[in-house]
């Protein structure tokens, strides 16, 4: 199945997906957000990102803010970073080894260049692979861009301020493509997913619209609100009006 240029979904609704699937939906159905010190500080490092320039240094080339498409996958994002580390000096690619991996040509650079995105987060890794699942659909993208194998990638975590490589497996590719699919189901479906409340959503920005404790327990929004509107009246010195 080939995607047209419409129904692409951002790569980075990947992350949401996986870390919460009702998220995703009040973000990228319901199209709400809501932002608190965490989302602020992570709006932050990344448009610090991708406000700085192109760098070349020895044997590398950082491109940053770097726009990517997969019509085979369905997806469409901007990149925070994605270095190229020269490969070979020649125009010659050697065969992708795990230690000779495949590489491309740059305008105005001699010699083959492989490939490695590299993703920016402002707290600590999590439990689950979202932000891995994430890095590997970027890194999807691109070889599907660049017709090239793409083995390695790396996230950056702000608060450890650590980087940590991650090794673009079989299993984190079928973990990613499975999301993928997840997710194009779902937006077909066009319908968000009811609530899991568990440690996590106590650090999410949506917990006061997702309301993932009241729904769990079988009350609907609208009860929830009439409940709170006569807790407010009941509250209430004098007459109402």
């Amino acid at each position: 199945m080939t995607f047209s240029e419409e129904d692409l979904s951002p790569i980075s609704a990947l992350q949401h997906l996986v870390f919460c699937e009702r998220q995703w939906g009040l973000i990228h159905l319901e199209q709400l957000w809501a932002e608190n010190r965490l989302t602020v500080e992570g709006k932050g490092l990344h448009e610090k990102v991708h406000e700085m320039e192109t760098e070349s240094r020895c044997g590398t080339r950082v491109v940053r803010g770097l726009m990517v498409r997969s019509l085979e996958l369905g997806l469409i994002g901007k990149l925070d970073v994605v270095e190229f580390h020269r490969v070979s000096t020649t125009g010659d690619s050697p065969d992708s080894t795990a230690d000779e991996p495949a590489g491309v040509m740059l305008d105005g650079a001699r010699g083959l260049w492989h490939p490695v995105p590299v993703e920016y987060k402002r707290g600590r890794p999590k439990i689950d692979r979202c932000d891995e699942v994430q890095l590997c659909a970027q890194a999807l993208c691109l070889e599907e861009m660049l017709s090239i194998t793409i083995n390695r990638g790396a996230i950056f975590y702000g608060k450890p301020r650590r980087r940590s490589d991650v090794n673009l497996d079989a299993d984190l590719r079928r973990e990613t493509l499975s999301a993928i699919h997840r997710l194009h189901e779902l937006t077909r479906a066009g319908k968000t997913p009811l609530p899991v409340y568990g440690p996590k959503c106590k650090n999410c920005s949506l917990v006061d619209l997702c309301l993932p404790e009241t729904i769990q327990r079988g009350r609907s929004v609208h009860d929830y609100l009439l409940r709170s509107i006569n807790d407010v009246i009941a509250g209430t010195k004098g007459p109402v009006t």
